[in-house]
């Protein structure tokens, strides 16, 4: 049987953020199917040493530390030419390892897992290649771009061009680019004008046995009136933007009709603007909880007023999952198979936020029917397994299995 290298920006394990989830199924379902290396990132040391129970299923694992300082990062990318993206995830080390495992290995199929990764597909490697964009990160740059000012406009614009030109060369050389949602995926198409055969969406899916546990405690220890929830990895901007401006623009609205309630943000790592938020407008700040689902539980709703996003929000995917009701911005939705006022709600604007919010709050019959409604249409299309089932053929694992199950 053959092998399969797989590279990923940042250790697979555990499943604790969006990417990190995405990655670590993938992974697992490879691992299901053939020999696997890894080579990825951490971010430090510790994260490096955190040990997983199938590591030792590997057939080899190089995790190299990301260390490069983001201003010299920048200066490589403006005197090489290059986006900043992939001057900062450049490794000798990485490359190194790459070559000699090639070389001595039999790697039929090289998975890469971020367009960053990407840089690392051998000139000569005539294998099959199946790229996972996840997102189509060129348009985020763009977005950010449009959304910004000063020096971080033509900053952003210079990625978003320049990334856009590497997508489109690296999905020319792969057998196929996969992407989280079919919103995506057309998006590319319209972006490189490569067919729908090389451009696939591969959707995100939900541990239904953890999210699907009906025996967790509400965390209900800071709460004292409605509970409104955003959970997220609180240094990454699209998630900063989005309660910056759901607990300065919406949260007023809202204590107007309910001067009891409270927004709680929820993850780890919160930026030093995130934290600015505590004690105004009912919001509390966290940071990293032991058991994200206990807040879930404890939620009277769950919002995603996400300004830029792309992608499948899988903090939405969480919630519903938990029967909880959800009010998500437009973009925040896209791309998650739901239908609005059936499985959750979207708001066109800030202000139709605040009314959405308010008027679940105020018919708690309405909004259990809702999470209801939502938990019954996760658990039956959104199981990774479901997802992820085209995974193997599309990195040419099936006829491998028939030919072994037969030999």
């Amino acid at each position: 049987m053959g092998e399969i290298l797989f590279l990923a920006h940042r250790v697979p394990w555990p499943p604790n953020r969006g990417d990190k989830i995405r990655s670590h199924h993938f992974l697992q379902k490879l691992m299901d199917c053939a020999p696997v290396h890894v080579a990825c990132f951490a971010d430090d040391e510790n994260e490096k040493q955190v040990g997983w129970d199938r590591k030792a299923e590997l057939a080899s694992c190089e995790i190299v530390v990301r260390n490069k300082p983001k201003w010299r990062a920048g200066i490589e990318a403006l005197a090489s030419g290059k986006p900043v993206s992939l001057v900062s995830f450049e490794s000798a080390q990485i490359s190194a390892y790459v070559a000699q495992l090639i070389s001595n290995r039999p790697i039929e199929c090289i998975f890469i897992f971020s367009g960053q990764m990407a840089q690392f597909i051998p000139a000569d490697y005539r294998g099959r290649v199946v790229m996972d964009f996840a997102d189509v990160d060129s348009a985020k740059f763009e977005s950010y771009a449009d959304e910004g000012s000063g020096p971080m406009v033509w900053i952003n614009r210079r990625e978003g061009h320049l990334l856009r030109a590497f997508e489109k060369k690296v999905a020319e050389r792969a057998d196929y680019s996969l992407f989280v949602s079919e919103a995506e995926a057309h998006l590319f198409r319209q972006r490189s004008g490569l067919s729908g055969e090389q451009v696939k969406a591969v959707g995100n899916g939900i541990d239904l046995d953890f999210y699907g546990s009906r025996d967790v405690a509400p965390d209900v220890s800071e709460k004292s009136g409605p509970l409104i929830l955003f959970t997220g990895q609180m240094d990454y901007q699209p998630n900063v933007q989005a309660v910056e401006s759901f607990s300065t623009a919406v949260m007023p609205d809202i204590l107007a009709r309910f001067p009891d309630a409270q927004f709680a943000i929820v993850g780890r790592a919160p930026s030093e603007k995130v934290l600015q938020l505590d004690g105004k407008n009912g919001t509390i700040v966290t940071g990293a909880v032991d058991d994200i689902r206990s807040w879930i539980m404890a939620a009277d709703l769950v919002v995603a007023p996400l300004r830029i996003a792309r992608g499948i929000q899988n903090k939405i995917l969480e919630a519903m999952a938990m029967a909880k009701p959800v009010v998500a911005s437009a973009c925040a939705a896209e791309g998650i198979e739901a239908t609005d006022g059936e499985h959750f709600l979207i708001a066109q604007s800030v202000a139709e936020e605040a009314r959405l919010v308010c008027d679940l709050l105020a018919d708690p019959e309405r909004a259990g029917q809702l999470g209801e409604q939502a938990r019954i249409l996760i658990h039956s299309h959104y199981s990774w397994e479901t997802q992820l089932a085209d995974l193997p053929g599309l990195c040419g694992l099936q006829n491998s299995l028939i030919a072994e199950a037969v030999a």
